[in-house]
C-alpha cells in the first residue's frame, strides 16, 4: 500500500490571513514558518512515499520549495483541506492519501502510522481518522466551553464496529450530571487528520457540501451524509498539548510545546 501525505495550506484564512507563513520559534531561537513545521511533522512519518504541500498561493509555494518540499498548485476554489487533497494531480500510483493539516505542526507521527496500519489491515476501510478519549478534566473543560458559548474542540461518537456515527462541535454524547468525569464515559475528541483511499477521496470531491457539513463547519460530515463510512482509530494522548494555529493567540502555546519537545 503506497501512501502520500498532503499538507493543505491556504493564505486567505478568515481568522488569520497568511498564517502558513507565520514564523514559529524553536528552542534554539531559530524561526521557521508554520507550513515548514507542519511539513516536517508529516516528513517524520515512516513508510510514506511522498509528502506534498498543496496550496493555491504563490507565496506559500515559494516558501515551501525554499525548504525543499514538493509542491502541488491547487485551485483557489477548494473549500477545505479534503477538496484540496483531491485536487492534487499525479497520484496515480498512490493508494492512500493522508490529509495532515497545514496548521497542525504538533500532530504526532504515530497518529498517521496508526491510521495507515488500520487501512493496511482492513481493505474495507475507505476513510480513517483518529479519536482520543477525553480525560475527565478535558470533558469538564469541553462542557464549560460549551456553556460559555465557545467551541472547545470537536467530539465524535462511534458505532460498535468502530465507524463514526457523528462528529460535532457540540459535546457529544450527552452525559448525565452524575456521570460527568466518569473515566469510562465514551467522550472522544476528534483529531483532524484523515486517511482516504483514492476512490473515497474522488467521490468526496464530486459531491456538493452537505447541510450538516455547512451547519457544523466540519468537512468530514460530507462523507457521513452520503453513506461513506469513516473509521475511528482510537489513539493515545501525547505527553504535550495538541494545538492548531487558528488565531494569533495560538502562537505562544505552540512555541511552548516546541520547547517542551526540543523541536528546533
Amino acid at each position: 500500500m503506497r501512501a502520500a501525505i498532503v499538507v493543505p495550506a491556504r493564505y486567505a484564512s478568515t481568522r488569520y490571513p497568511g498564517k502558513p507563513l507565520v514564523p514559529l520559534t524553536g528552542p534554539d531561537g531559530s524561526t521557521k514558518p508554520l507550513i515548514q513545521r507542519s511539513w516536517e511533522a508529516a516528513s517524520a512519518v515512516a513508510g510514506v512515499a511522498r509528502v506534498i504541500v498543496a496550496t493555491d498561493d504563490a507565496r506559500i509555494a515559494e516558501a515551501a520549495r525554499g525548504f525543499g518540499a514538493e509542491v502541488a498548485m491547487t485551485p483557489e476554489a477548494c473549500r477545505n483541506g479534503t477538496e484540496r487533497c483531491a485536487a492534487v494531480s499525479g497520484l496515480d500510483d498512490i493508494d492512500v492519501v493522508v490529509n495532515l493539516q497545514g496548521d497542525a505542526p504538533l500532530t504526532p507521527a504515530f497518529y498517521v502510522s496508526e491510521l495507515l496500519a488500520a487501512m493496511r489491515d482492513n481493505a474495507g476501510i475507505a476513510v480513517a481518522t483518529p479519536a482520543m478519549r477525553a480525560t475527565p478534566e478535558v470533558h469538564r473543560r469541553l462542557l464549560a466551553d460549551q456553556q460559555a458559548g465557545r467551541v472547545g474542540g470537536t467530539t465524535t461518537v462511534g458505532a460498535a464496529n468502530g465507524d463514526a456515527l457523528y462528529f460535532s462541535k457540540a459535546v457529544i454524547p450527552h452525559v448525565p450530571e452524575g456521570r460527568i468525569g466518569d473515566v469510562d464515559a465514551p467522550v472522544f475528541l476528534h483529531v483532524g487528520v484523515y486517511a482516504y483511499r483514492r476512490a473515497a477521496l474522488d467521490r468526496y470531491a464530486a459531491l456538493p457540501p452537505g447541510r450538516l457539513e455547512l451547519l457544523e463547519g466540519l468537512e468530514q460530515l460530507r462523507f457521513l451524509e452520503n453513506g461513506v463510512a469513516v473509521r475511528l482509530v482510537e489513539v493515545a494522548a501525547p505527553d504535550y498539548d495538541l494545538w492548531e494555529l487558528n488565531n494569533p493567540e495560538d502562537v505562544a502555546p505552540i512555541e511552548a510545546a516546541l520547547l517542551a519537545r526540543g523541536l528546533n
